[in-house]
């Protein structure tokens, strides 16, 4: 009964900090508005420009940075599962890498539409995934995964620097727009950026939460996890294709932010435990926490300049990136 009632009083507080990173994030931004002003705008009471600023600026913006940063988190859990080390995340394991170079490519080539950027985006997460999987594959067709995060972030890095080709050679005007996908940023935030998420995230999420209990037997080992009923191959290629999607779906509305799915997934195992029926949805809370917070930082702290929030996460995400090194290596 403790157990369950110290359950309650964490998803409680959880919910709390939702809704009250989402509540401050609204008041932040270039133009300086009364709470009171914030809140007839998001009723419609307010004059047409207050309320074009609240409910078309700041309100998807902070709902789309809190989409992207649950999902990332979300994501970064299942991928520790999936190759049993604490240092796996979508931008670590090269998922980022890839997702941007497609999408920058697809700007690049004139295929920058809100739907099919998306569309480019996955096609580069999947090819990354599957060059970042044979380089971890040794004799007898084992996945080594202390291989599978060293190709990753050469593979990232790779990309990334192909990306940096692609912008050398495009007009200012599309060099201009490459920088969202190599920075990060919600800058481009709108009901279009929230809607197209959502049809290209929902369903993997799903997919991701309704496996909580095969994550949790696939991150006790692969004979474990066969023995124990699980169709390992099955299911440790459906999870890379989930998280491929996810990866690309966020890279393709904010770009390439790291360290949230690094981060996020060991603060919450910390209090939560490792089961992934809780850990999961609790990781999604709070990176979606995190994502708002970081991109309210990067709106505020030098106003009228906006920081990529792709920065602010990781002045986060680096000392606690090394100090998962550290103790991975002790």
């Amino acid at each position: 009964m403790k157990e369950s009632g110290g359950g309650v009083v964490r998803w409680a507080g959880l919910g709390v900090a939702v809704v009250a990173t989402a509540v401050v994030a609204l008041f932040v931004g270039p133009a300086d508005l009364p709470p009171a002003a914030v809140w007839r705008g998001l009723t419609g009471d307010a004059d047409p420009t207050v309320t074009a600023i609240v409910r078309d600026l700041r309100l998807p913006r902070v709902l789309l940075a809190f989409l992207v940063g649950g999902t990332l988190a979300a994501c970064g859990a299942v991928l520790q599962a999936l190759v049993r080390n604490p240092l796996a995340d979508p931008y670590l394991l090269g998922l980022s890498g890839g997702a941007g170079l497609g999408a920058v490519l697809a700007i690049a080539l004139g295929l920058g539409g809100a739907w099919s950027v998306p569309l480019v985006a996955l096609l580069g997460a999947v090819i990354a995934v599957i060059i970042v999987y044979r380089l971890a594959i040794v004799a007898g067709n084992v996945l080594d995964t202390r291989v599978l995060l060293l190709a990753g972030v050469v593979v990232g890095a790779f990309g990334i620097a192909l990306m940096g080709a692609v912008m050398a050679l495009s007009p200012a005007a599309e060099i201009r727009n490459t920088l969202l996908w190599i920075l990060g940023s919600f800058s481009g935030a709108s009901w279009q950026s929230v809607s197209v998420f959502g049809v290209y995230a929902v369903a993997p999420l799903g997919v991701l939460f309704l496996l909580n209990r095969s994550i949790d037997l696939l991150s006790l080992g692969e004979e474990p996890a066969q023995f124990l009923g699980a169709d390992v191959e099955a299911l440790k290629r459906l999870l890379y294709g989930m998280a491929s999607a996810l990866t690309a779906a966020s890279v393709a509305v904010s770009g390439i932010i790291g360290f949230v799915g690094l981060v996020v997934p060991h603060g919450i195992r910390l209090a939560w435990g490792h089961t992934h029926r809780t850990l999961l949805p609790a990781a999604f809370l709070l990176g979606g926490v995190l994502m708002v917070l970081a991109d309210a930082v990067a709106r505020s702290a030098f106003a009228p300049l906006e920081l990529p929030v792709g920065v602010v996460t990781a002045l986060i995400g680096v000392p606690a990136f090394l100090f998962l090194v550290r103790r991975w290596t002790s």
